[in-house]
């Protein structure tokens, strides 16, 4: 059965490179400009940037969900030695976390938008900034992983 695998290259992947840093940039991306387009609508009092924050905000709840899986696969077949294993054990903790906290924003985003789609919440806002911080913080823990 064992010979059905495929065999581990040097970074000891079954496949050719790294998956979880491409799939995980999405979620960076899309997390961070969700909030930045939450602030920039109510600041300049444009709706229709809500709704843009919105799909950025769900694909990025997808999208994390992703990453993690590629991580974790990626991270049990990965040899950690030292200060990198407790860093990788924090970014894992940390990961699974934004996973709960975006589908919860979600959800909460949701139910936003079906009651009054033109209004957003400072509260919505304050978690947004919240959110943004906790995925500047999984991005410096991602590189401390790449570079220690």
């Amino acid at each position: 059965m064992l010979e059905l695998l495929p065999p581990l290259n040097d970074h000891n992947l079954p496949w050719m490179d790294t998956l979880h840093p491409i799939v995980v940039h999405f979620v960076i991306a899309m997390g961070l400009i969700t909030f930045v387009f939450d602030l920039v609508g109510v600041i300049f009092k444009k709706p229709a940037l809500y709704e843009v924050s919105f799909w950025n905000l769900l694909f990025a709840t997808v999208a994390i969900f992703v990453a993690i899986i590629f991580g974790q696969v990626e991270a049990g077949l990965a040899d950690p030695y030292g200060a990198a294993r407790e860093i990788l054990n924090l970014h894992s903790t940390i990961g699974w976390s934004l996973a709960a906290i975006l589908s919860l924003l979600s959800g909460w985003r949701y139910v936003i938008r079906s009651q009054d789609p033109e209004l957003l919440p400072l509260g919505f806002l304050g978690a947004g900034a919240v959110l943004s911080v906790l995925i500047v913080v999984q991005v410096m823990l991602g590189n401390q992983l790449i570079w220690v």
